[in-house]
């Protein structure tokens, strides 16, 4: 969770995201985490600025061969 997501927009102020549409995703991340674990999987979930969090995490794992990501489209 990037916390940027969750300040006001720098052209009229409001939040990225919302109350309501923090509360969907946040049960869809439980929803997928569950859903993972039946199937004896996981799922990682961190706060931070990504560019910081990924490189930290893959320092932790150590044997990475690849990260894939989406940018977001801006208009």
């Amino acid at each position: 969770f990037d916390p940027r997501h969750y300040l006001g927009t720098h052209c009229h102020g409001f939040p990225k995201t919302g109350p309501h549409r923090l509360r969907f995703l946040l049960e869809s991340v439980k929803d997928l985490r569950e859903t993972l674990k039946k199937k004896g999987s996981t799922l990682v979930v961190r706060k931070g600025k990504p560019e910081d969090v990924v490189r930290d995490l893959i320092t932790q794992l150590g044997s990475v061969s690849a990260v894939v990501f989406h940018e977001e489209v801006r208009e």
